[in-house]
């Protein structure tokens, strides 16, 4: 059904074969050389920007630790994922606390390990910032209603409507805090450029009218994530996203462009895993059944959560590729009915899997490793290991 080179060439499978083929199932192998090919790429895509990292897409230690040494900066969404990238960077200007959404202990927390930069998209939570870390720069994040274009939108749960982002950053002012700037996420994994355009323009009248109505001159952008790694639907690439988003910019702000923040995570790792899942059992669920029910070892509970509803479509290889195809339901292996990755999605199989054979989900480096259940039915989180 996939051509593997057109995700990971022989060199790398080679690579990668010897590497897992003694390492039990399942497991996710992660390729460094992968996520610091796409830091370059977006770096030099993007040479007028800040690169901050989302931490969340994928926390491990020796991802962290390349990317810091390659003087990436970082945003963090609990004081966990602060305490982790305490170990790789000592200055706090390179860190950002991105989530909204945060208890007043832990604002403090950062504000004592010196984080200055807070986000925010509320006036309780602004406050607590305004006590809890005072003086302190602040950005407001803005809601993005034409984010239902990504597989994995992000609206509705974050941000505010641009009028409530003008009231805060006023009320941040009065509060003694330094109203620093808009930040917005156009949805994970998003494929219509445009949406950059549409939030980039509601920023530029913000930045405007607190210039114009109350003397408050913003300095900053955070333009969130988005930009896609490699799955079964074809994206545009990079350089295409850059070049229309810098004109975006160009157009709005002319050569004063603001400071300007990028959070990519999907982008930097996801083309970096492959996740070996082995068939547990393939069946029929009555004897005029076409279409086989294919059991694996991974499922939504440990390391394929980004299949509910199935909204990211991985590429799929298995050990039988070649052989005659037939369509397939993919489950996992727990006692939940909500554990089966695909079905609506019409993915086409070898007949010949058996229990014991090989799946290969490629693309599987962000948002597999971490974003998975302790223990549910006694399965332990996927392992995950880095080459």
């Amino acid at each position: 059904m996939y051509n593997r080179k057109d995700y990971v060439s022989d060199h790398e499978w080679t690579r990668f074969l010897d590497f897992s083929k003694d390492l039990e199932t399942p497991n996710i192998v992660i390729n460094l050389n992968t996520i610091k090919m796409n830091f370059v790429k977006l770096k030099n895509s993007f040479p007028y920007a800040k690169i901050f990292y989302a931490i969340k897409a994928n926390p491990g230690e020796p991802v962290l630790k390349m990317l810091a040494e390659m003087g990436s900066s970082f945003d963090i969404a609990s004081r966990y994922e602060l305490d982790m990238i305490k170990k790789f960077v000592d200055d706090p200007s390179r860190l950002s606390y991105g989530n909204t959404i945060k208890k007043s202990k832990d604002i403090k927390y950062f504000y004592d390990n010196g984080v200055r930069l807070f986000a925010t998209d509320s006036k309780d939570d602004l406050k607590n910032i305004a006590e809890y870390a005072p003086g302190s720069k602040v950005y407001v994040r803005i809601l993005v209603e034409n984010s239902d274009t990504a597989d994995w939108p992000l609206s509705r749960k974050f941000g505010c409507h641009p009028d409530m982002a003008y009231d805060l950053l006023v009320l941040a002012k009065e509060l003694g805090l330094n109203p620093w700037g808009i930040s917005f996420h156009v949805g994970s994994q998003q494929r219509d450029i445009g949406a950059w355009n549409d939030a980039i323009a509601k920023a530029k009248y913000l930045f405007n009218s607190l210039e114009e109505e109350e003397e408050i001159r913003l300095q900053m952008i955070d333009m969130g994530g988005g930009f896609p790694a490699s799955y079964i639907e074809t994206t545009n690439d990079l350089s295409v996203y850059a070049s229309e988003i810098t004109r975006f910019l160009t157009e709005d702000f002319g050569d004063d462009l603001p400071e300007i923040i990028l959070e990519p995570g999907r982008s930097l790792v996801g083309d970096s895993g492959i996740l070996t899942s082995e068939v547990i059992l393939a069946a029929r669920k009555n004897n005029t059944a076409l279409t086989r029910w294919i059991y694996i070892d991974a499922g939504k509970f440990n390391g394929l959560v980004e299949t509910l509803d199935e909204c990211i479509k991985y590429p799929l290889i298995t050990t039988k590729d070649g052989d005659k195809e037939g369509e397939v339901i993919i489950a996992g292996p727990t006692c939940d009915s909500m554990d089966v990755m695909y079905e609506t999605t019409k993915y086409r199989l070898p007949i010949t899997l058996k229990q014991g054979d090989k799946i290969y989900w490629l693309s599987t480096g962000a948002y597999t490793s971490t974003y998975a259940s302790v223990a549910f039915n006694g399965f332990p989180p996927i392992k995950t290991y880095y080459m």
